[in-house]
């Protein structure tokens, strides 16, 4: 079901959809209630300049981007033979309140000015159920190759999710125009397009993942895969991938691999051009239960050949000891890997054991934590707040804050409580840390986080094309700061190396 739509401009153009009704030469506005249902035959981008009490935004005539926000609009093009309009909208959050009196006395006011409205409107009844505005470029997505298609649909992922409304400063529908237009032999071009489009828009977490790399994420996620038992991490000054612990018991202990070796190839691939990433060495290392994987590592400046046979691996994300600390008794430590939904009970029950056998102070050691899911993060800081303490504030793309806050005392409020952290720190690691900087509950040791404070989602692409991991959400701190890329600075500097964390604290940071 279509309505076919077609506009002849001279200088102005003042359209009217209302439902399903014609076209009314004499209508002065376009207003709709449900914004979302209206397809754009103008549709606006997000980069916005402001003249007087209103707000001019750059449109585009045939796109199939869904109109964000209803309200009233005004269609002026820009120039002779071109698609590109200016839209004045009404809506009270980017106009500043302005009334429908006052936006109809504009539209009289520039109506003074134009010269001729012409409509054209061939309307197809049986459409009236559903109204699509439909472009008649070679951009019609019907009109795609397979090719194409799989371009314009990570443009429209990246587009409907894509946190950065400016999509890095650039005309985005223009980058949709010009990718859809060109000619793919195969789809590994198409592919290859997919990531240079991504790739455009700045922001190293929204990216390409090709097939195989989507799929070992999914599989990772759903447990079909098997490892080695290795916590993989990355030097920032010399760009190394190298083993930042190892789990128990696993093929990577037994078979003889040790914290801080740094991996130079796994199954052929080398790994020390300084330009890989620890996911690039984790996809390698994992694959189906039972399969043989070879490693190649350095270690104190000799190389050592390792063949390891994958085993289902289940991590243990938290882990408890006793140590003592001259000058302040027993210490209980927790190691925090990572995040999950049930990280918050483990740590409150490791520290009521903790306390049963003499704890006088805490430390929680966060060395190495990527993150995880960041409601493990909010509710294990939690423990250790008041009630009623902001934790954190996520933001979404429009800017529409999620304000979490404790909701009862947590069964921690006096204990000596110190935060160990290192470059490594990141993501809902850094926001447990920032909650308890900021709320003045801790002391913080150790060196700058590694500052990834946003969120993203991942998108399945079709024609088995792999999928798109999109940045949709940023972090603030409860004191509103933005870490992402600047990380969180510690009170007490130190360069933490010890597997004991309590060696790293001051004394005086433990004591009440």
């Amino acid at each position: 079901m279509r309505i076919s739509l077609i506009i002849y401009v001279s200088s102005l153009l003042v359209v009217s959809l209302k439902s399903c009704n014609a076209f009314a030469p004499s209508t002065k506005c376009f207003k709709t209630s449900t914004p979302s249902s209206i397809m754009s035959a103008a549709t606006c981008t997000t980069t916005t300049t402001s003249t007087g009490t209103s707000t001019i935004s750059r449109c585009n005539i045939g796109s199939n981007r869904s109109l964000n926000r209803g309200g009233y609009m005004i269609l002026k093009q820009q120039s002779k033979n071109t698609s590109s309009y200016n839209c004045l909208s009404n809506d009270k959050d980017v106009m500043g309140g302005q009334t429908e009196n006052n936006l109809l006395q504009s539209l009289e006011q520039i109506k003074t000015n134009a010269q001729k409205i012409f409509f054209t409107v061939a309307l197809s009844m049986a459409l009236c159920m559903s109204t699509v505005i439909v472009p008649s470029s070679a951009s019609d997505y019907g009109a795609l190759t397979d090719e194409q298609r799989a371009v314009a649909e990570a443009w429209r992922i990246v587009d409907n999710n894509f946190i950065d409304r400016t999509f890095n400063h650039q005309d985005w529908f223009k980058v949709r125009q010009d990718a859809i237009k060109k000619k793919y032999k195969n789809m590994a071009e198409a592919q290859n397009e997919i990531d240079q489009l991504v790739s455009s828009l700045g922001d190293k977490y929204t990216r390409y993942l090709p097939p195989a790399k989507y799929r070992s994420i999914v599989d990772s996620a759903t447990g079909t895969l098997a490892g080695v038992g290795v916590e993989i991490s990355m030097d920032k000054d010399t760009g190394r991938i190298y083993v930042s612990d190892t789990e128990p018991s696993s093929p990577a202990s037994t078979g003889g691999i040790q914290k801080g070796d740094t991996f130079l190839e796994v199954d052929g691939v080398k790994f020390d051009d300084g330009k890989s990433t620890p996911d690039d060495v984790a996809s390698k290392l994992r694959g189906p239960e039972g399969s043989k994987v070879g490693i190649v590592m350095k270690r104190d400046g000799k190389v050592q050949d390792f063949i390891l046979t994958r085993e289902p691996i289940t991590i243990t994300s938290v882990r408890s000891y006793m140590s003592d600390k001259a000058g302040v008794g027993k210490v209980g430590v927790v190691r925090i890997k990572s995040f999950s939904g049930t990280t918050a009970q483990t740590v409150k029950d490791a520290i009521v054991d903790l306390k049963k056998k003499g704890a006088e102070a805490l430390v929680l050691d966060l060395r190495g934590n990527p993150g995880g899911l960041l409601p493990g993060g909010v509710d294990t800081a939690a423990l250790f707040l008041e009630a009623n303490k902001p934790v954190v504030f996520v933001v979404d793309k429009r800017g529409v804050q999620d304000n979490q806050f404790t909701y009862q005392d947590g069964p921690e409020l006096d204990t000596p409580l110190v935060v160990v952290v290192n470059g490594n720190t990141a993501s809902a690691a850094e926001v447990m840390t920032a909650a308890l900087k900021e709320n003045q509950r801790a002391t913080i040791v150790g060196e700058q986080t590694f500052g990834k404070g946003i969120i993203q989602t991942i998108r399945q692409l079709g024609y088995d094309n792999g999928g798109v991991a999109v940045t949709v959400a940023r972090y603030e701190t409860p004191l509103h700061n933005n870490i992402n890329k600047s990380g969180i600075s510690v009170d007490v500097p130190v360069d933490c190396v010890s597997d004991d964390a309590v060696l790293c604290v001051p004394v005086v940071s433990l004591k009440k």
